[in-house]
């Protein structure tokens, strides 16, 4: 009895003494200012400061024969790649393909107290180191990636109801209530950012992409918020204004912007943009549609754009069943117009518990010339082997119908197989390791790796 409470006296002595030191240190071991703030996670507290820290680590390899491309569907006026699918390449030697990826980012903010409400200042450092090797060769170097450590964010905010933000920061810029629903969505619409506008280089030149911003945020009650910000004030500038709207079974928003404010110039910096989603989720339904435009308001310039979506979902007992179409219209500087159009559908089934079968298919044709109509047909199997490992097998083919209006472009067909085999054991640690195989001689065995903290 008298070895126990020595133990516990030593420990209670050595606690005080810890809280003293750090006491001098001007940190806190309590997490008082945090709780006062509502503020939970990974925190460190001081007197007046609750300093949250976030951050991931993600890692991918491939490997196979898979570096060589083929377009399914595109729209060749201006140039826009809607689809391609790997192909074995066919410089002769050594066929290896492979690449390494690791991303990283580390988030600081630190929060306190003011008569506005809250007041913070966030700080976030991000990473993406990538080798890329073809026929085992190291590739371009543009498709190499070594950007050290780099200030992804870094602003100061303040306000509950109405926040004001400046600094290096995201667009307020609303993108989102555009995703199709279904197993494989949509061809244009799963291209690289899903949804009715990308983010490649094409629209980032009309899209307000944050930077140097100076944003304003308020909230009016009713679920309506209202943003004004201006935006790349490193570079010409770019007025951003947004309604968003979001109740029990419906959100919806409207976005717009007009770059090239700052300058005083005609430059290819003065476009437009406008982006608008609807979603409305009524019992065993749900509804979504969106629009995006944009283009140049430069003097003799028509480049523009205007995309549309449309999709639906219905849950009936063990069946899922979910059917989209989408437009793209793009003109070109010289006025030369090209349109696209896309239909998805798909039926998802529970077979058994933690057993599930998914059937689908998507198309997209343009009314140009020269490179067909592009198709997806595939069935997928996701099982459950336990809480924390899943399997999922797909097979399928893509296609590409014959068209011949002024070039003759030949129809072609992949059969392809995969399987993935996912682990998440929980702590926020998710890893999978996959393999496809395709009819043309491509393959690509997939391994991933991530975890999160908070």
């Amino acid at each position: 009895m008298k070895l126990k409470s020595l133990i516990l006296g030593s420990v209670a002595a050595a606690g005080l003494s810890t809280a003293g030191f750090a006491a001098d240190l001007g940190v806190l071991t309590s997490l008082d200012v945090c709780d006062e703030l509502g503020l939970s996670g990974l925190t460190i507290s001081s007197d007046t400061n609750c300093l949250q820290i976030s951050g991931s680590v993600s890692y991918e390899m491939n490997f196979g024969n898979f570096n060589g491309k083929t377009v399914i569907a595109s729209l060749p006026t201006p140039g826009l790649v809607i689809k391609d699918i790997d192909a074995p390449d066919t410089v002769a030697g050594n066929s290896n393909d492979w690449n390494s990826k690791v991303e990283s980012w580390l988030k600081f903010v630190g929060t306190a107290s003011s008569d506005f409400g809250p007041a913070r200042a966030v700080i976030k450092i991000k990473n993406e180191n990538k080798s890329v090797f073809t026929n085992g060769v190291l590739g371009a170097a543009g498709d190499q990636k070594d950007n050290k450590f780099f200030m992804d964010e870094a602003y100061v905010q303040v306000g509950d109801a109405t926040v004001l933000s400046a600094g290096k920061k995201g667009s307020i810029f609303n993108k989102g209530d555009d995703e199709a629903f279904g197993f494989l969505g949509l061809f244009a619409s799963s291209k690289e950012d899903k949804g009715v506008i990308g983010s490649d280089e094409y629209y980032k030149a009309f899209t307000a992409t944050g930077g140097h911003v100076i944003q304003l945020e308020s909230s009016f009650g009713n679920g309506v918020v209202g943003k004004i910000g201006l935006e790349s004030i490193d570079k010409a500038g770019t007025l951003v204004g947004v309604i968003d709207y979001a109740g029990d079974t419906v959100t919806a928003h409207i976005s717009a912007a007009a770059g090239g404010l700052l300058d005083g110039i005609a430059s290819a910096a003065d476009t437009y943009a406008i982006h608008a989603g609807f979603t409305g989720t009524f019992d065993a339904f749900k509804v979504r549609a969106a629009l995006a435009a944009g283009g140049s308001t430069l003097a003799g310039d028509q480049t523009s754009y205007l995309n549309g979506l449309a999709t639906a979902q219905g849950t009936f007992d063990m069946f899922t069943i979910a059917a989209s179409a989408e437009v793209l219209s793009t003109t070109t500087a010289a006025g030369v117009r090209s349109t696209g159009y896309g239909f998805g559908g798909s039926v998802g089934a529970t077979v058994s518990e933690g057993v599930s079968v998914n059937l689908g298919g998507r198309y997209f044709g343009q009314d140009v010339s020269g490179s067909g109509a592009g198709y997806q047909v595939a069935a997928q199997l996701v099982a459950a082997l336990s809480e924390s490992i899943t399997v999922t097998g797909e097979v399928g083919i893509y296609g590409k119908t014959e068209r011949t209006i002024a070039v003759v472009a030949p129809a072609m067909s992949d059969v392809y197989g995969s399987a993935t085999l996912a682990w998440n054991p929980k702590g926020g640690f998710t890893s999978s390791v996959g393999a496809t195989v395709q009819q043309n001689g491509a393959y690509k065995v997939t391994f991933k790796a991530a975890k999160a903290f908070q």
